[in-house]
């Protein structure tokens, strides 16, 4: 694994940079084995966007490397969190938390355009997400990104249930991407398993319905913060953390349940 400074400043300018072949074919057959588990045993945080009776299975669930241990592996000995302390240039990088995100073959549901960071009770710079398919995904398919979306300001989270508006956060509502999306600059990646896509908190992002009748869209997310990064205890509605880590506004985030996993100078992680 090699971050360059194309890598770097790509990341810094364009708040999104997709990185080829950086994961070891073991990792993604860990991650494949752990989604099954996930799957067929749902945590009490998952969520089913689509509607009874409808095609396909948007599925969603979240702090997967708490209760099952290929997630855990990956959180801990691969090569992510360094790959996000070279790429942010961190001294060092804390696990936040970890998304599973499942679109069967046939699903209409769309992810809609959001900025991560305003759902999460974190402030700083240094914070970000490693996409990674565990499946082929074609540029129709995956996840889109406003490149440079990463220097606007907080927008409104809304929850994608029923797209109802997060109350009490005194953040204005997101532009309406779609109505006018010549405006901005849409950047989307045909990827492979072992590809990995990283992206700023605030950048802008959403996602179609994975319309193949055949080709699975499996992605496992986790989050990661740098050296900028305090806990922040926001107004109103927030998501993440799903538990009290015993934090207050300000704090650094070393505790227990957002680890330091990476340091600068350790050895390097094979992929």
């Amino acid at each position: 694994m090699r971050i360059t400074e194309a890598d770097r400043e790509a990341f810094a300018r364009d708040g999104v940079v997709c990185l080829r072949q950086v994961f070891a074919p073991h990792w993604i057959e860990r991650l494949r084995a752990a989604t099954e588990e996930a799957l067929a045993h749902p945590g009490p945080l998952a969520e089913d966007y689509t509607p009874p009776g409808k095609n396909g299975r948007a599925f969603n669930d979240l702090d997967l490397a708490r209760r099952i241990e290929g997630f855990a592996r990956f959180v801990h000995e691969s090569p992510a969190a360094q790959l996000c302390g070279e790429l942010m240039q961190s001294r060092k990088i804390n696990f936040f938390y970890d998304q599973l995100i499942v679109k069967e073959p046939g699903t209409a549901e769309k992810t809609p355009w959001h900025q991560d960071q305003p759902y999460w009770a974190v402030r700083g710079r240094q914070v970000c997400s490693i996409w990674l398919p565990l499946d082929p995904v074609g540029r129709d398919t995956c996840v889109r990104y406003v490149a440079g979306s990463h220097e606007w300001p907080e927008y409104n989270p809304h929850h994608f249930a029923d797209d109802s508006a997060y109350a009490g956060t005194g953040l204005p509502e997101l532009p309406d991407i779609d109505a006018g999306p010549d405006a901005y600059d849409i950047r989307s990646f045909a990827v492979e398993p072992g590809d990995c896509i990283v992206f700023s908190a605030m950048t802008v992002h959403g996602a179609p319905g994975n319309a193949s009748a055949t080709t699975r869209r499996r992605a496992y997310a986790t989050r990661w913060c740098g050296d900028d990064a305090r806990y922040h205890v926001r107004p109103g509605e927030c998501a993440i953390p799903t538990r009290d880590p015993g934090l207050k506004d300000g704090d650094h985030l070393d505790c227990a349940d957002f680890p330091v996993i990476w340091r600068a100078g350790t050895a390097r992680q094979e992929a």
